[in-house]
């Protein structure tokens, strides 16, 4: 069974999603004249938008939302994966493609907030709903849906539990069950709350973990200051096959930069539509620019933290193909969190085991939380008129179930399936916001002219032809009747 599922894996992340993703990230960064960068200051200051109503919750806690899928064990045992397989280069690959990333998340965030409306007196949208009302193709939004779902509710939530559980066990010398026993009963209490509770624990916990994490990349690095200079220019170098060693992987170093990265922060895989559509503000491209900002914190910086710290410390192993070992600092070590707990020790001592794997509970337990939603706002989808009651607490049952069983199995196992559920909604929505990017590109013309005006945007559909957009419409008008 595990020789299929790798099987299966090595078709979907074949070199064709890799180009298809930085092809997509190149093609909305010309599209959108580099909005991720144009408007950095703009993203900052929207983050501090506190608009909110009993319908939707705040930018920020949209934000946070996102954020809390974004980072998580991809940013600690993914990176380190990345480089045992791809060589340091992989770093620099990664750090590019986080970078073009921001433009595929404005495209995709706005296309959700533009195509959004509210069921059951709540905010809902995402990658189903501008499918079917963008681009009026409800049987390829019905697959989108159900592919999300799996997804989401079965197939990935495995690797977080998984790694919290491993990471416990080495740390703590805490058995798997119990640790898996841990983490259902805090996420039952948190889902079973709803929308509300959701957001507002990710909104208290994701900065605070990020911080925390990049602190703790600051002192490593600081005890390790004199290895710098020879990492970046050893990053730099294997990025474009100029190193010795690792010259001959630099395809392999764009390959796995480029999937860890995608891996990581989900730009225009279709993951933070769900929560970018529960956001209250006056314009869609505002949440656009806040999610475009998520990337930059999950990729540039989480993620650059763990590659660093790995590096500069030498705690790693480079062995891209059985029986070709590059380099074997930490001989018999599997990658994934070992390596980054060993970095950490370097400096912490017998503290940084642990470190790392409380830093691992918060990421992967927040990114818990964010699949739960987009799993559930499928689901609302797929149902939308709630003539199956029974099907959310269902969901919440499987889903708690998956992470129970899923701290306990193979961690091979458990990555591969969540790179199936992950690459399958990559290629899906990448066509998706690919045929749609004609209407992000007027919603952003849009925003743009208004900001010329020095006005604070306000979104009409109907001034820019957009069609479907009936919560908009609404939404406008009653703007102007104040």
């Amino acid at each position: 069974m595990e020789a299929i599922i790798n099987t299966l894996v090595g078709y979907i992340w074949s070199d064709a999603l890799v180009y298809l993703a930085l092809g997509v990230g190149i093609y909305f960064t010309v599209l959108t004249r580099g909005v991720q960068f144009r408007y950095f200051k703009e993203m900052i200051k929207l983050l501090f938008d506190k608009q909110t109503s009993t319908q939707g919750i705040s930018s920020f806690q949209a934000f946070s939302m996102a954020l809390s899928g974004r980072i998580g064990v991809g940013n600690i045992a993914g990176v380190a994966t990345a480089i045992a397989a791809g060589g340091p280069g992989a770093v620099f690959w990664m750090i590019v493609m986080g970078l073009l990333g921001g433009a595929s998340a404005f495209v995709e965030s706005t296309l959700a907030q533009v195509y959004k409306h509210t069921v059951d007196d709540q905010y809902r949208g995402g990658s189903p709903f501008y499918i079917e009302r963008g681009l009026k193709m409800k049987p390829f939004a019905i697959l989108v849906a159900v592919v999300t779902c799996l997804s989401y509710g079965v197939l990935v939530p495995g690797v977080q539990a998984n790694t919290i559980a491993d990471s416990f066990n080495t740390a703590f010398n805490i058995p798997p069950i119990m640790t898996g026993v841990i983490i259902v009963a805090l996420l039952a209490f948190i889902i079973f709350g709803g929308i509300k509770r959701i957001a507002g624990f990710a909104g208290k916990v994701v900065p605070v973990m990020a911080v925390g994490y990049v602190l703790m990349m600051i002192i490593v690095l600081i005890f390790n200051a004199s290895n710098l200079p020879a990492m970046f220019a050893l990053i730099f170098k294997s990025a474009f096959g100029m190193d010795a060693v690792f010259g001959g992987i630099v395809g392999l170093a764009i390959s796995w930069g480029v999937r860890r990265a995608v891996f990581s922060n989900v730009a225009g895989a279709g993951e933070a539509t769900f929560s970018s559509a529960a956001a209250e503000v006056s314009h869609p491209a505002k949440q656009g620019l806040v999610q475009s900002f998520s990337i930059y914190i999950d990729t540039v910086l989480v993620c650059t933290a763990t590659a660093l710290m790995i590096l500069s410390t030498g705690m790693y192993n480079v062995i891209p193909a059985e029986g070709l070992v590059l380099v074997e600092n930490m001989p018999g070590i599997e990658a994934g969190t070992a390596f980054t707990q060993a970095a950490v020790s370097t400096v912490f001592s017998q503290y940084g085991s642990g470190f790392v794997a409380i830093a691992i509970f918060l990421f992967a337990f927040t990114c818990l939380i964010a699949y739960y939603y987009i799993a559930e706002t499928t689901l609302v989808y797929l149902d939308q008129k709630l003539r199956y009651p029974v099907l959310k607490p269902l969901l919440k049952i499987v889903f708690l179930a998956v992470c129970l069983t899923g701290s306990m199995q193979s961690v091979g196992v458990m990555w591969a399936l969540g790179d199936i559920g992950f690459g399958s909604m990559c290629y899906l929505n990448f066509i998706a916001i690919l045929l749609l990017s004609k209407t992000a590109s007027k919603v952003l013309k849009d925003f743009d002219e208004q900001k010329k005006l020095g006005l604070d945007p306000v979104f009409d559909p109907r001034k820019v032809g957009i069609e479907n957009a009936d919560f908009w419409v609404t939404y406008s008008d009653k703007y102007d009747q104040r």
